[in-house]
């Protein structure tokens, strides 16, 4: 009686501990699987974030010219005074041309304007300065978050005498009045394209050009915003497609026309806000 029992017994432990492996197998092999994706998001700008801003004061006005963005006459361009030159931790070898961001004065209450902010374009370069530290004059060293602004700009959010002044910052959509435009500028087969006046992200990171009698031919960054390609495209309409960081492409058809000439600049469209 007792073995028939054991027997019994021995026979459902061993039927309930091969369940449990079957079980648990099953569950390990679902819980393996990665998650669900989530649905991808917009692409959003970033929160707040902390750095420093200094200004300089334009003493010639030619100082309002050039940049290493390449945007030249920044009055002319419609940028304005509304402009930054970011630290190399920001600027992006030049990918964050065109750029937008918000900027607010914090923590000095001494210096800072209450409640104001101020909307500024990357245009420019602040580069480092090793013959000081980091916190004493190397404002724009690796790894300082350093933006630089035209004292017109600085003077919005802050008293000038607040020199480095502690500051927040995050990136937002640029609005722009027009279209994209495009400077044509090189000569011979040597194409040089300023692209600017870029709404939306601001930043570009592909462009491409066609000309009547060719296909899309993809355009290289020489510098900033200034795009080149080696092709023999006069005489013929200009189309291009630009595309922003965040991936959306816009494409302006024969914006440039037949007898299109170096030093020109035109507008086709623009990317909606």
């Amino acid at each position: 009686m007792s073995l028939a029992v054991s027997a019994t017994a021995l026979f459902l432990f061993t039927l309930l501990f091969t369940l449990s492996l079957i079980v648990t197998s099953h569950y390990s092999s679902s819980s393996s699987e990665p998650p669900p994706t989530l649905e991808p998001s917009s692409p959003s700008f970033s929160e707040w974030r902390s750095a420093h801003a200094t200004y300089y004061a334009a003493a010639d006005p030619r100082d309002a010219v050039g940049g290493a963005c390449g945007y030249g006459d920044l009055v002319k361009g419609g940028y304005g005074m509304a402009t930054v030159g970011l630290s190399e931790a920001l600027f992006e070898r030049g990918q964050i041309c065109g750029a937008c961001f918000a900027v607010r004065c914090v923590e000095d209450m001494r210096w800072c304007i209450p409640g104001t902010s101020i909307i500024v374009t990357a245009t420019n370069f602040c580069a480092p300065n090793y013959g000081f530290t980091n916190e004493g004059g190397g404002h724009c060293n690796p790894p300082n978050k350093h933006f630089v602004l035209p004292i017109e700009a600085f003077e919005k959010i802050a008293i000038w005498k607040a020199g480095n002044m502690p500051i927040q910052y995050r990136r937002i959509k640029c609005r722009r009045d027009g279209g994209i435009r495009f400077t044509v500028t090189g000569s011979g087969i040597f194409i040089s394209v300023l692209i600017s006046n870029v709404a939306g992200h601001g930043d570009i990171v592909a462009v491409k050009v066609k000309g009547s009698r060719t296909g899309w031919l993809p355009m290289g960054r020489n510098w900033g915003q200034n795009w080149h390609v080696n092709a023999l495209l006069q005489n013929q309409p200009l189309s291009f497609e630009v595309t922003a960081s965040d991936g959306k492409t816009v494409t302006s058809y024969n914006v440039a026309p037949k007898d299109w000439s170096f030093g020109q600049t035109f507008e086709g469209k623009q990317f909606e806000t």
